[in-house]
């Protein structure tokens, strides 16, 4: 499978976790919609995106969970008892009408995608990117945790070299629990310090097999190409890996409401095509975002990139219209004309903080050869 192939599901149109919650923002449709828009999407490259089933789900989560998350949609609600075993109906994880629909299907598109990459090629799965959840609860704004589930399915096919690497905002707690101390999983990760779930130090390396660069506040393009060239693609390449799974959140760019990071979205793509060439099998997940403008643009930027397709100056009229249809409760002020009228941001480059440099020393001293 040599061409990139698109999953998605129109179960992301109109879902909302709450007109309060960050994430009642749409999402993955404006992805398809500008990707349609600019002719990057045609009908050969798209799949959509099965439901996991109970019993798929069940090889990362357990039953328990799972059905309370189907009872929790069934109804509308759920008791206290839940609440506080399986953290679902709070602020952060409400209870809303696809509860468990929604992220059985992220799940069930990222199982989807390696069953795709079996025998090599690449998918992109922009709905998934969950990382946060755990087997028997919810956690960030994540039910279910399709990275996780993916990596197991790869693991399934006799894959025994997979690297994982995680450039959201926020750490990847979850999947770092459920290959803590496994040999055949890298976790890389890079991340703003001091930001919920307050894991991923530097000194944590998940029983010898993750690489944390917590990023200090403020870090832009200049600091993360830093964090690029120097940690993340000579990890990846000390293991020579059989797959790569990117996790790439849109939260660390300077406009999201959820972090103090100051990236643009080059930076991102940046690693997505470092990534692209460096293992014969390639799945790009979403993950955090918050800004229905950066979202939207940093992601169909990646699609872009993993196709080749060249980025223009200026969208046409019908891909403006796409990103001037939208809307945020949360902005203030006015909209820059740029989140409408171009995709690619300007680089935010700049100086490189004593710190990061200090903590990417550590992690190159610690570095280890794979084989």
């Amino acid at each position: 499978m040599m061409t990139p192939v698109f999953i998605g599901s129109e179960i992301y149109r109109g879902s909302s976790y709450g007109t309060l919650h960050p994430l009642a923002i749409p999402r993955v449709p404006t992805v398809i919609d500008l990707s349609r828009a600019l002719g990057w999407l045609p009908r050969a490259q798209y799949r959509t995106s099965p439901r996991a089933k109970p019993a798929a789900l069940q090889t990362f989560h357990t039953s328990d969970y799972i059905a309370a998350l189907q009872d929790a949609e069934r109804t509308g609600a759920v008791d206290p008892a839940t609440r506080a075993r399986h953290q679902i109906g709070t602020l952060s994880n409400p209870v809303f009408p696809e509860i468990f629909r929604r992220p059985a299907t992220s799940a069930g598109g990222s199982l989807l995608a390696a069953d795709l990459i079996a025998r090599g090629g690449v998918v992109y799965n922009p709905g998934g990117g969950t990382h946060h959840g755990m087997p028997d609860h919810a956690g960030g704004f994540c039910y279910l945790n399709d990275p996780v589930l993916a990596i197991k399915a790869l693991l399934a096919q006799g894959l025994t070299r997979i690297a994982y690497v995680d450039i959201d905002a926020h750490h990847c707690d979850g999947v770092a629990a459920a290959f803590h101390g496994d040999p055949r999983i890298l976790m890389v990760s890079t991340h703003e310090e001091r930001r919920w779930p307050f894991t991923g130090g530097l000194e944590d390396r998940a029983g010898a097999q993750a690489i944390n660069l917590p990023l200090p506040r403020g870090t832009n393009d200049s600091g993360f190409a830093l964090a690029l060239h120097e940690v993340i693609l000579p990890a990846v390449a000390d293991m020579r890996p059989e797959a790569v799974v990117l996790q790439c959140g849109a939260d660390a760019v300077t406009e999201d409401p959820l972090s103090r990071l100051e990236m643009s979205n080059n930076a991102h793509w940046a690693c997505v095509a470092a990534l692209r060439t460096m293992a014969p099998r390639l799945l790009v997940l979403g993950g955090g975002g918050y800004n229905p403008w950066t979202v939207g643009r940093l992601w169909t930027g990646v699609w872009a990139t993993l196709n080749g397709h060249e980025i223009p100056d200026r969208l046409p009229e019908q891909a403006r219209a796409v990103l001037a249809g939208l809307s945020w409760r949360r902005r203030g002020g006015e909209r820059p004309d740029r989140l409408v009228d171009t995709l690619r941001d300007p680089a935010h480059d700049g100086p490189v903080s004593d710190e990061l440099r200090r903590r990417v020393q550590v992690l190159q001293a610690r570095r280890r050869v794979w084989v």
